[in-house]
């Protein structure tokens, strides 16, 4: 499984990239990837999901995870943000710091 993961936006604008791939992960950080996306029930998202109150200065995340041929690329305003889906990001965000 691997997953593009992009922030941008917030009040300094400062972007944030990461990829990550289980096969390059150690063991455990492997095994939750994996976890994180199933829970966030990602494949079954809507590619944008918006906020009917837009903010300037909050984060938008884009994600896209590749897995077993499947590919699917979903992009969230922080306002709008599924409550499954948030593990995931933060996850992702701790994983774009370590890089």
């Amino acid at each position: 499984m691997r997953i593009s993961f992009e922030r941008t936006g917030g009040f300094a604008g400062i972007t944030k990239r990461t990829t990550v791939d289980t096969d390059t992960l150690p063991p455990d950080e492997a095994a939750t990837l994996p976890r994180l996306v199933e829970v966030a029930d990602l494949f079954r998202l809507p590619e944008i999901i918006t906020s009917p109150n837009q903010e300037s200065d909050r984060f938008q995340y884009k994600l896209t995870v590749e897995d077993n041929g499947k590919q699917h690329t979903v992009t969230v305003s922080e306002a709008a943000l599924p409550g499954t889906l948030r593990p995931l990001i933060e996850w992702l965000q701790t994983m774009a710091q370590k890089r």
